[in-house]
Formats: structure tokens, sequence, C-alpha cells
């Protein structure tokens, strides 16, 4: 019973959050535009790189395709669900909202990273499926090279939460870190390109530091040549980071009223 309470309550969130945007249809199409004019720029980059035949990483043209459009997909789910809800947990701390949040009969954490669903950045999401079918098609994925590549996007993207939460979370601490999630955001525009086509001191930071290479370039390798056992691990250890940091920093918060 636990768990469908707290899928109830998602949906519930999801309606009302829907209900509230409609009122602004418009922006759909205007976030539509704007994601097809970043992905075409996206492209150009692309093809600008493999001029003359080169490969960077050893990648082909079509290869590379598929590590954009995870990171087009994983920059839809971004602006759809992780940003409207964890870029708002300073403005909690900031306001002393967060003493309301404590309060409800439901996990914190949950209700902070789930209470609002935007669907302007579905734009995102739906070219970057797109171009996951031209180049899978190109390429001659099948059904379970698919169903890979999507497991390991989904994984991606609970790396990112996880990443984006403990960021957030600082807030207790630093009230001002707008510009710490920026930069986060700036880094996250590497995993355009696969990560091997990086210099090797970069690709050491893109892969230990800042894990650009789980979140878009290894999706594609999973449905290239097959799994990573090696993300499980990783994965595990930020989600453990970030919920065992939350619990620390609600330790160190002090509430508005106190």
């Amino acid at each position: 019973m636990f768990p469908v309470r707290y899928l109830r309550v998602f949906l519930l969130f999801l309606r009302l959050s829907l209900a509230a945007e409609m009122e602004y249809r418009l922006n759909f199409l205007l976030g539509l535009l704007s994601s097809a004019l970043t992905l075409l720029g996206a492209l150009f980059g692309l093809v600008l790189l493999y001029q003359g035949g080169y490969r960077p990483g050893g990648w082909a043209w079509e290869e590379a395709l598929l590590v954009l459009a995870a990171f087009t997909l994983l920059q839809g789910l971004g602006s759809t669900l992780l940003a409207p809800n964890l870029n708002k947990i300073v403005e909690h701390v900031q306001q002393g909202t967060l003493d309301f949040v404590l309060l409800k009969p439901l996990d914190s954490q949950f209700w902070l990273s789930l209470r609002v669903f935007s669907p302007w950045g579905l734009g995102d999401f739906l070219l970057g499926l797109g171009l996951l079918l031209y180049a899978g098609v190109r390429l001659g994925l099948g059904t379970g090279d698919y169903a890979l590549f999507g497991l390991y996007l989904l994984l991606g993207t609970l790396m990112l939460y996880s990443l984006w939460f403990l960021l957030a979370t600082t807030s207790v601490w630093f009230v001002k870190i707008y510009n710490v999630t920026e930069v986060l955001r700036g880094l996250l525009e590497a995993g355009r390109f696969p990560v091997s086509s990086y210099p090797a001191l970069y690709r050491v930071f893109f892969t230990f530091v800042v894990p650009v290479a789980f979140l878009t370039t290894v999706p594609a390798e999973a449905a290239l040549r097959g799994e990573t056992p090696l993300f499980a691990l990783f994965l595990t250890l930020f989600l453990l980071l970030a919920r065992g940091f939350f619990l620390l920093a609600l330790r160190s918060y002090t509430s508005a009223s106190s």
C-alpha cells in the first residue's frame, strides 16, 4: 500500500500541474521551436566535427547521433521534472516554505522532487526520440538494443537527479547557489558529443568528477555494444550520497519560525 499511496500522490501532482500549465498552451509551441533550433545548432556542430572523414574517438556519424539523441532526451526529462522542482529548493529555504514541506505526511524528498511537472520540456523529448529512431534505423538496432538504451538513459536520469539534488541541498548552508546549478547545466553540454572524443584529461573529468559520460555516452554504448555493469555501482553511490546528504542537511536546517 505504501508505494501505491505515493503513486496516487504523484498522479495527483501530475494532474494539477497539467491543469495549471494548459492555460498557456502557446508556450509549448514556443518551447518546441526553441528545442528544434537548439538541436539544429548541435547537429551543425557535429557536421563541422565530422568534416573530412574525421571520426572523433572512433565514433561513426550515426553513433554520434545516438549520443546526441540521449542528450536531447535527457534535456527534455530535465526540463520536464528536474529543473521545475529542484531549482525551487533554494526558494523554499530562502522563503521559509520548507517548513511546510517538512510538516506534510509525505517523504520530504519525494515532495521536493516530484511536486511540479512542466510539459514544455516535451519538445526536447519528442525531438530526441525522433533522432534516436533515425540513428537506430541507420545503425540497424533491434528491440533489445532500444531497451538497453532506454534502461541506461533512465539510470542516467537518476544519476543526474542525484547530483542536482545534492547541489540544491547545499542551500541549507549556502543560500545563494543558483550559479552552482547553472555551472552544472553548462558542464552537461559536453554530453552532446561522445566522451571518448575529448582529450584524456577531459575524459577523466567528465567520467569521475562530473559524470557526463554516464548520462549520454553510456546509453549509446549500451545500445551499440551491450551492458556496462560499472554504471550500477556509480548510480547506487550517487543515490545513497544524495539521500544521506539530504538527511544531514535537515539536521542542520533552522526553520523560519525558530
